[in-house]
């Protein structure tokens, strides 16, 4: 398994993925390690968490170069990353044990209840975007919780994996509560069958978490899903232009526009056409390039398929009638550049409005009235 970085195409490591000796092996000690965790009091698993959010910043700037040198994301975002994860940590372990009190239920009985019990082994399933948070705000609540987890992270950021591992150990986390599994997609099957794990959640395409939904529940497992969006930015006619195109453009290039709740389809109604202009001189200012420079706002998307697929979804839509105001195109050079872009008359039927675009490209649709804004914001999958 090769991590390579997206803006300069080099290989930054390489990792062996783990056999199919070794997956049963993590899975017989994360059930192990789980029938132990559950049985800790809820006061021990906050001080670990809480030692955890220390660990995440006193190595913030190690931490977050990985994130950098493994998917591309600008410096500052990384570490921006870094530190949502700490005080994500933090929330559970001051909160936790509260959100997980025994409810009390009236009923004729001397005594009713809700409590919350362990589930066991939770596999995740996540995603290279935000590398670390993603895998961070599953793992935190679910061991405050009393579970056990084990992290199937995507295959071009296992040093991010590997270092979330090595965090929560250090914070004192028992051997197997956490632990992360470098394997490939089709292994992940017999991963969600095994009978070690009691449930499965996914952060992923939609693709994915069908593939996913329906293993588990085959396997009759407890299944959580994330997929992804093509959220509306609905624009009415009565805004500040200037001020409004401003804060679109940083709706949708946080993090290179590599984000399943970035907005995507800008709607405006009014004038479609000023807006678009508007956006498109915002984004000319943006400067491209160096993710290490923190002077560079749009980094390189994260793997050069991704980076095709993309141009190709911009492709189709300018064939299908879309202008593109600004860019339109991979930037060429060495690294997975792809130029900011803002399409205008983009319309359903068009990749653009019809399907997710993940990277730093603006569809703006026209709208006639506020109903039509609606209701085109809601014709999504």
């Amino acid at each position: 398994m090769n991590a390579i970085n997206p803006a300069t195409e080099e290989i930054v490591a390489t990792y062996p993925d783990h056999t199919e000796a070794q997956v049963i092996e993590v899975l017989a000690k994360a059930a192990e390690a789980g029938r132990e965790w559950r049985k800790t009091a809820m006061q021990h698993r906050s001080q670990l968490l809480h030692k955890a959010a220390q660990g995440l910043r006193k190595n913030l700037a190690q931490l977050a170069r990985t994130i950098t040198n493994e998917m591309g994301k600008p410096i500052g975002q990384a570490e921006a990353e870094v530190e949502k994860c700490a005080v994500g940590c933090e929330h559970y372990a001051t909160h936790g044990a509260q959100y997980l009190a025994n409810e009390v239920v009236k009923t004729d009985a001397d005594e009713s209840y809700i409590t919350y019990e362990p589930l066991g082994v939770v596999l995740a399933i996540m995603p290279w975007n935000f590398p670390f948070w993603q895998a961070m705000r599953f793992a935190a609540p679910t061991l405050m919780a009393g579970n056990a987890c084990v992290l199937k992270h995507a295959p071009n950021v296992p040093g991010c994996a590997l270092a979330i591992e090595r965090i929560l150990r250090e914070a004192g986390f028992p051997e197997g509560t956490f632990t992360t599994l470098l394997v490939d997609v089709p292994v992940v099957e017999s991963i969600i069958r095994h009978p070690a794990v009691s449930a499965v959640t996914l952060t992923g395409s939609s693709r994915a978490g069908m593939a996913v939904a329906a293993q588990a529940g085959k396997a009759l497992k407890k299944c959580v899903l994330e997929l992804g969006g093509s959220d509306p930015f609905v624009v009415l006619d009565d805004v500040d232009v200037e001020a409004t195109a401003k804060a679109a453009v940083g709706a949708r290039t946080l993090n290179s526009g590599q984000s399943c709740i970035a907005a995507k389809r800008f709607i405006v109604v009014g004038d479609a056409g000023r807006f678009a202009h508007a956006m498109a001189d915002v984004m000319s200012k943006l400067k491209v390039g160096d993710p290490m420079d923190r002077s560079t706002d749009v980094g390189p998307i994260a793997r050069k398929d991704l980076m095709e697929h993309l141009e190709s979804q911009v492709e189709r839509s300018i064939a299908a009638g879309a202008k593109a105001l600004m860019g339109g195109h991979c930037m060429g050079g060495r690294g997975f550049y792809y130029a900011p872009t803002v399409l205008a008359d983009v319309k359903p039927g068009m990749p653009a409005f019809d399907e997710e675009i993940f990277g730093p490209v603006a569809a703006v649709v026209a709208a006639k009235d506020v109903d039509e804004a609606i209701e085109l914001a809601n014709r999504t999958e």
